[in-house]
């Protein structure tokens, strides 16, 4: 039966997403690793179903100055992908590719910015291509978007656009660890309910 709400989702199908998460994270950390020549694994991912203020509690510090890379999704799988980077995440970044430390978030440079989206467009890319291919369902990713921003901020944006239809938005989160160091970022996959019962049909879960 389709689900008209998050709420009407039950454990098996929270269940299906944390595991399609725990591939596309896995696949996302395997990109990441190579660019960075390091070894890098992705927490197992948490699927949540929270109020606009409790996901934003959930993420950390809504007055945190950080870096988020923001993707929409369209076809069958539709929603938004956000890759939030803090600093620390950032200056481990970009030392290892660039050689120095990620300075203020408002004072970067062409070059780190640059470092940052690709980065940032890789993961999600790699997220997302091994989730559709695992589900056969077609998907269109927008051009990456670069913010800085508070951490209130940046959420206020997939907020808006999930909020048309729900006060509740889903979420598919996990840290990644760089050579056994866990770094506080966080990949965010906000899929919209109709992209949930197409996903759930072709896995012949009704």
């Amino acid at each position: 039966m389709a689900i008209k709400t998050y709420e009407e989702m039950n454990a098996l199908e929270l269940d299906i997403l944390k595991e399609i998460g725990s591939i596309g994270g896995g696949n996302a950390a395997t990109a990441l690793s190579s660019m960075l020549n390091a070894k890098v694994n992705m927490a197992v991912p948490e699927v949540q179903i929270l109020g606009f203020n409790e996901a934003l509690s959930h993420l950390g510090d809504p007055e945190e100055l950080v870096a988020a890379i923001f993707v929409e999704m369209s076809g069958e799988l539709g929603g938004i992908m956000l890759f939030i980077l803090t600093k620390e995440f950032s200056d481990e970044v970009l030392h290892r590719m660039l050689g120095k430390d990620c300075p203020d978030f408002l004072a970067m440079e062409e070059i780190d910015s640059s470092v940052l989206m690709e980065i940032g467009n890789i993961v999600i890319s790699s997220y997302i291509t091994a989730m559709a291919s695992l589900v056969n369902m077609s998907v269109e990713l927008s051009v990456p978007q670069l913010a800085v921003n508070m951490l209130g901020g940046i959420m206020s944006v997939p907020i808006a656009m999930m909020g048309q239809h729900s006060d509740r938005i889903m979420m598919i989160t996990g840290n990644f660890m760089i050579d056994e160091k866990a770094l506080n970022s966080n990949m965010l996959l906000l899929p919209d309910v109709e992209s949930l019962n197409v996903l759930m049909k072709k896995l012949g879960v009704e």
